[in-house]
């Protein structure tokens, strides 16, 4: 037995009055903000981080942006499928070039048709042009299909490369990375913006090329027909191009305020439906003021509805009067050039269906590069996390951990989780060996559970070391020593799987099974009962999420965790308040499965309880306060020390000592 310093008992106290009494509630409180407007109390959300920069972005920003974007997702598809991206690419230049030499033919049937002569004769000889300009649109049409085809292969496959390669990273960071929220927030909004945008940005930049191909084409043809027309082009364009810009940034601010809306009512919605809240929505009769409230919400996105369609409607006539100006402008010059002679009326009728051709191509060109721009923000800050992720990578090494162990050994273990000021643990030190059945007991926060996870693995000491027969674990590979270690938790996860493999997959598989061994680990924690009442048994899938799924409850669950646990069969088992949620005669069960029916009598046993009644029979007892280890020692000898084990020891048994036991004469002793 030996005691350490640095921690005492610390008696319970009520806290002091506050400086300032709290003053007493108003009448009336508002559920939504004070001036009405619902969508600006609205804290925004990661999905949304990226929107303002998209939405202030200037013409030039985006333009500027464009080209890296596009080498970004080139190298993302040539990475993925080589040969259908080079199919893509080599289409979509030739598909430009059939588009522009279509409209010179259609130049060239004008030209025969505003030819001299009689009408037949100018109608038969325009018939090889105009066949030619068939086969160039039906060449173009070939051509969008094979890159419609090469696109349907390439972005799945970008989608599935970046997925896997995210999750492969993200599951194996250390422990500490996933506790701290900043990484949490970071990796939750890479999974469902980034990979979404991932598969979706593909398209649009197939789209974007497809229209700056388009436009430059056009751009050619009326060169080729007069170097004046290119002016032109951009008088027409430029207003219509200028129109979609800000009709699309009205219609993204706006969708940002209607989403915001919709955000605040998928709260009541929520409440309204979820089987948790139900009972005591009920019991407080709660459901008319949640209404009430839904209600005035949905009144609000109706209106916000309208006001986005009227405002659409308005923003499209803006657009539609401007580029008719400059499109106006367009037409009266070309008929100037005309009338003066610097431009043959066939070669003029082809600059109106080239300057109609840009302005088609110039409006998706503007919307598609705005939507460009904005995902590849998120593509990047997919590859970003990525990236972090690959810095956070857990430990390898040559060395393995061994399969049977002598002793675990904790030396000045120091330990301060990210974004904490206090440590965890200060200076921890003992020896573990195998065969032993240790406890770790003292208040919350005391740092029981970090030096479990430390002695698991999970976390690496900040200072200190930590030794298995001798060899620091640096040096060892993490996730070889992770499976020589069995945690069992009070919260345990609930697999959706079947019963066995709830069990199975400790060991890292949900399909293969010993037989014997998991019905071994079944009895000792007695889950046994709880599979058998089951209709499927062992392959009962423990999950409402599925047809003819089965949920099963807190103490049942309990003892599912346990028999992974004990399934595992690791040198080191680790249980921290593994029977919280248990009855007293299945935590009696447990508690003799695993400190004395143990499965494996060389396995070193840490268990983590408040209950002290628990732990009596353990071989040694180390009581933690403040991250330090004050007492340590069996039961017996912390008894007779009289410290703080001795003292919470006698707390809890007064509990459940009856103040007055009437004998069978109804006398009390």
């Amino acid at each position: 037995m030996n005691q350490q310093n640095g921690g005492t008992a610390v008696e319970g106290t009520v806290p002091a009055p506050r400086a300032e009494p709290l003053p007493p509630p108003p009448r009336t409180v508002h559920v939504g903000s004070r001036d009405g407007d619902l969508a600006d109390e609205m804290k925004d959300t990661y999905w949304s981080v990226h929107d303002e920069a998209a939405a202030r972005a200037t013409v030039r920003q985006v333009l500027v942006g464009l080209p890296r974007i596009t080498r970004l997702i080139g190298r993302l598809a040539w990475r993925a499928d080589a040969r259908a991206t080079a199919t893509v690419v080599v289409c979509q230049l030739v598909s430009a070039a059939m588009s522009a030499l279509g409209l010179v033919a259609s130049v060239g049937v004008l030209q025969k048709l505003f030819a001299e002569g009689p009408t037949p004769d100018r109608v038969y000889a325009a018939v090889p042009q105009l066949l030619l300009v068939v086969g160039f649109l039906a060449a173009r049409a070939l051509l969008e299909a094979v890159v419609a085809v090469a696109q349907a292969r390439v972005t799945p496959k970008i989608r599935t490369a970046l997925e896997r390669e995210f999750f492969q990273l993200t599951a194996n960071v250390r422990l500490e990375a996933v506790e701290d929220p900043d990484w949490h927030d970071e990796v939750y909004r890479a999974n469902d913006r980034g990979l979404f945008y991932a598969r979706q940005i593909v398209g649009q930049v197939v789209a974007l090329a497809s229209a700056l191909l388009g436009l430059a084409g056009t751009a050619g043809v009326l060169g080729v027909l007069h170097p004046a027309l290119l002016p032109l082009l951009l008088l027409s364009v430029l207003p219509v191009g200028a129109a979609a810009v800000r009709s699309a940034r009205a219609r993204f601010h706006s969708f940002r305020r209607w989403n915001a809306l919709q955000r605040r009512v998928r709260v009541f919605s929520w409440l309204l439906l979820d089987q948790d809240a139900a009972a005591e929505l009920r019991s407080d009769t709660a459901q008319q003021a949640l209404l009430n409230e839904h209600g005035r919400l949905v009144v609000r996105i109706a209106e916000e509805d309208t006001r986005l369609g009227v405002r659409a409607a308005w923003l499209n006539l803006a657009g539609r009067t401007v580029g008719g100006l400059g499109t106006g402008i367009t037409y009266c010059a070309l008929g100037a050039m005309l009338i003066a002679g610097w431009l043959p009326l066939a070669a003029g009728a082809g600059a109106v269906l080239a300057v109609q051709a840009g302005q088609s191509a110039l409006t998706r060109l503007v919307e598609v590069a705005h939507l460009v721009y904005e995902h590849a923000m998120w593509v990047d800050d997919l590859l970003a996390v990525q990236a972090r992720c690959r810095g956070l990578q857990q430990r390898t090494a040559e060395v393995r951990a061994p399969a049977r162990l002598g002793t675990v050994a904790l030396e000045d273990a120091r330990f301060t989780y990210a974004g904490k000021d206090t440590p965890a643990l200060r200076g921890v030190s003992m020896t573990l060996t195998a065969g032993e059945r240790i406890a770790f007991v003292g208040p919350n926060g005391s740092g029981k559970s970090t030096c479990a996870k430390v002695l698991a693995g999970l976390h690496e000491l900040q200072e200190g070391r930590m030794c298995w027969d001798g060899v620091d674990v640096r040096d060892m590979d993490a996730q070889s020593l992770q499976r020589q270690v069995a945690c069992v938790l009070q919260d345990p996860v609930h697999y959706p799987f079947s019963a066995l493999s709830n069990i199975t997959v400790s060991t890292g598989s949900l399909t293969e099974a010993d037989p014997e061994r998991a019905l071994a680990a079944a009895r000792a924690a007695g889950a046994d009962e709880v599979i058998a009442g089951l209709p499927e048994r062992w392959e009962a899938v423990l999950s409402k999420r599925f047809r003819g799924g089965h949920e099963l409850s807190g103490g049942q669950w309990a003892k599912i965790a346990v028999a992974r646990g004990l399934y595992k069969n690791a040198p080191l088992l680790l249980l921290d308040e593994p029977t919280a949620s248990m009855d007293p005669p299945s935590e009696h069960a447990v508690y003799e499965a695993v400190l004395r029916g143990r499965l494996r009598e060389d396995q070193i046993t840490v268990l983590i309880s408040h209950r002290l009644a628990s732990v009596v029979e353990c071989d040694r007892i180390y009581v933690f306060t403040e991250g330090r280890v004050i007492e340590s020692g069996s039961h017996e000898e912390l008894m007779r020390l009289g410290g703080v084990y001795a003292r919470m020891f006698a707390l809890q048994a007064a509990g459940y000592r009856s103040t007055e036991a009437p004998t069978e004469e109804g006398a009390v002793p």
